[in-house]
């Protein structure tokens, strides 16, 4: 699916801008990986051994950079660095864009932990919905949470996803096979 004249896109809400993920966020993206390797660790992704025997290793912060850049080109990705008050704090991607006749859209997210519980995210998670229901005209968008991960949950409800299913062993996340549940919503869904 090609979506020309929507990506790059950058979304502001007051301090809070969401902008396409560059190679200059580099030392900014590493710092704050760095200093909330604890806190992220519970809900990062990770390799299962079976992608490690068979060579796969996790990119670099260049590849994945690279990777992204050509996945928003291709119209399957919005990789998002989310700036506050000028400073880098975190990431939104709004990832496995489909057209057709189902038209939609899973985000993942996370942010550092010295801005968290500001509301922030449930910002961001705000204005990359309005952008992908009412410019991208998008009806279905998910976000797969791992169940013990309250905060993140009350970020999906407060932005009116509804909570859908329960996904066992969904995606391997801090060395395991993790349970998920999945929010939901749609364009005709009040939010």
């Amino acid at each position: 699916m090609t979506i020309p004249g929507f990506w790059p896109v950058v979304l502001t809400d007051g301090d809070l801008i969401l902008r396409p993920l560059r190679y200059s966020d580099r030392s900014a993206w590493g710092e704050v990986r760095r200093r909330n390797s604890e806190w992220l660790s519970p809900w990062d992704a990770t390799l299962p051994p079976e992608g490690k025997s068979q060579g796969f290793r996790p990119p670099s912060f260049w590849s994945m950079v690279r990777i992204m850049q050509r996945e928003a080109r291709e119209g399957r990705a919005l990789p998002f660095a989310i700036e506050f008050e000028g400073a880098f704090v975190g990431q939104l991607t709004a990832g496995g864009i489909w057209g057709g006749s189902s038209r939609g859209c899973f985000f993942g997210y996370w942010i550092d932990q010295a801005v968290a519980g500001r509301g922030l995210m449930s910002r961001a998670v705000a204005l990359a919905t309005d952008y992908c229901f009412n410019v991208m005209k998008m009806h279905r968008i998910e976000i797969n949470i791992r169940p013990e991960n309250l905060p993140s949950r009350a970020v999906a409800e407060k932005c009116g996803y509804m909570e859908e299913s329960f996904r066992p062993r969904y995606l391997h996340i801090d060395g395991d096979w993790r349970d998920h549940v999945s929010y939901v919503r749609f364009r005709d869904t009040p939010g």
